[in-house]
């Protein structure tokens, strides 16, 4: 896509009744028309959703693609009364904090988007953005000193999980629009009679989805997230598909072979492979794991899945194990946990460590408590901080979760742990903690939608001493600790970061009843 001419953008239309205003009211502000270019601003700090802000006369502007310190030009793509949005259309002046993009996909990819700033400069924005989540939307009083933000040890292939979707819609970038343009034009100038339409082989990919667009992916080269061999691997199975005329997903007919891949791997060079096709071909299946297993050693568990449903999800599907065993080990502090298709591991495995560390320090355990873990998935936190506890209590909605933390719990050794599986608002209520104890420390690790009012109430009325708040979305736990504040003091808060280069941010909170 090409951007317009700056010259046709900027278009004013002024309501003549806003000229008539008495004196002492405010002036109306112009009404305008979308897309235009504000030239030539200063960019602010990073606020929410990766995006910078501009204060333009009383106007405040969100802006995507910047950095703070930026001097450039802005086109305006949404206009309301009291704030816009727009993007960066042409930079002027380079902010200090701006660097040099790893990945040749960044701008096109949207799974990386600060490639563009310092790590120093990412690490400065996410410790900004709990700082304003529990100041602002949390509106809580009285709150210490917040921990400067830890950051991740490796900033490029630090992730232990990926997937990658198969289509016969490539998503094209403006150079290939244009490429096709002019081959297009040439093909159909030396046409003849019978000719067969032009035709783009390469539209069968293996990549990300574009942002925005469900059914077109971005075909990948060489992606930054995962150490090798995932390339590798990735590319092999391409190459082996395209070698023998497989077709590839069509994400709007729910038709073809090939449609998705997950890698899995852990700290003790364990990896896993999980293939999706739309039906049974056993000499596709059998041809292509062959092909695998013979050139990468290393994969330690070979599935695949059948899914001819509307949607990617396995959960409630059948996976069947091709070679190896159905479930690859993760290694920490001497607890092994076995991680299968379904299962949920925190996919930076370095920083986990160090999250689950803070975790536990902060939970304050002599041995003699009795620990509930809610939204505890495998029970990987409940399994380390066990060792230190009287009991622990798990609680997760998924029960192939619950099921992979019995079973960590039983190989790991540990018989203080017991877990449940359904909703968290329907388990964990007062009669449940009055048959199974009432809890002295709760660590809850809810998803990006915090907790739900119900549960929060529960912990109102039983009031632990202490409550650990891991948190992968600090608005909502923001939210959640306000309603806790009237009980609670927060004593500790540690921002961590899992995921460089993207917005997101994890936050630890301490909580001690007053």
């Amino acid at each position: 896509m090409t951007e317009q001419d700056p010259s046709t953008q900027t278009i004013t239309d002024t309501d003549d009744q806003s000229q008539t205003l008495n004196a002492d009211q405010p002036t109306a502000r112009p009404k305008v028309k979308t897309p235009y270019i504000l030239p030539n601003v200063t960019i602010g700090p990073m606020v929410a959703e990766g995006k910078c802000i501009v204060k333009h006369e009383g106007l405040v502007i969100f802006v995507e693609g910047a950095v703070p310190g930026d001097q450039a030009d802005i086109r305006i793509y949404k206009q309301k009364k009291s704030f816009a949005e727009g993007a960066l259309f042409e930079l002027l002046s380079a902010s200090p904090e701006r660097v040099q993009p790893h990945c040749e996909h960044f701008g096109v990819c949207g799974g990386c988007k600060w490639q563009h700033m310092s790590y120093h400069a990412q690490l400065t924005a996410k410790q900004q953005q709990v700082i304003d989540a529990l100041e602002r939307i949390g509106n809580l009083s009285n709150l210490p000193t917040i921990s400067p933000i830890l950051g991740a040890p490796s900033t490029t292939y630090y992730r232990n999980k990926l997937e990658f979707s198969a289509s016969n819609k490539k998503w094209l970038t403006k150079d290939e629009v244009e490429h096709r343009k002019a081959a297009k034009a040439e093909a159909l100038a030396n046409a003849e009679v019978g000719d067969a339409p032009l035709t783009w082989p390469e539209d069968q990919v293996l990549g990300f989805h574009a942002p925005g667009v469900f059914d077109k992916v971005l075909d990948i080269n060489h992606c930054h997230h995962m150490p090798d061999p995932a390339n590798a691997i990735r590319l092999a199975i391409k190459q082996y598909a395209l070698d023998h005329h497989w077709a590839f997903g069509d994400l709007r007919k729910h038709t073809g072979l090939l449609r998705s891949v997950m890698l899995r791997s852990t700290n003790l060079g364990q990896w896993m492979v999980v293939v999706q096709f739309y039906y049974q071909d056993d000499t596709a299946i059998d041809g292509l794991f062959g092909l695998l297993k013979a050139q990468f050693p290393m994969l330690t568990s070979i599935q695949y899945v059948i899914n001819n449903k509307h949607n990617d999800t396995i959960y409630d599907l059948e996976v069947v194990c091709w070679d190896g065993l159905p479930y690859i080990i993760e290694e920490m502090e001497g607890l092994q946990f076995r991680i299968g298709a379904k299962s949920f591991f925190q996919t930076n495995s370095a920083q986990a460590l160090a999250l689950y560390q803070i975790t536990r320090k902060m939970a304050g355990l002599t041995g003699k408590e009795v620990v509930y873990d809610l939204y505890t998935g495998t029970g990987t936190i409940a399994q380390f901080v066990a060792k230190q506890a009287r009991k622990v209590i798990g609680i997760e909605s998924v029960e192939m979760a619950v099921e992979d933390a019995r079973v960590n719990a039983a190989h790991n050794g540990l018989d203080n742990c017991t877990f449940f599986a359904g909703d968290m608002r329907h388990v964990f209520t007062d009669a449940f903690v009055a048959t199974h104890g009432q809890p002295d420390v709760v660590i809850t690790d809810p998803p990006r939608a915090g907790m739900h009012a119900d549960v929060v109430a529960v912990l109102a009325r039983l009031k632990p001493k202490v409550i650990v708040y891991v948190s992968c979305n600090p608005a909502t736990q923001a939210r959640d600790l306000a309603l806790l504040q009237d009980l609670y003091t927060v004593t500790d808060v540690q921002p961590v970061d899992m995921f460089p280069h993207t917005i997101h941010v994890e936050n630890v909170v301490r909580l001690v009843l007053k």
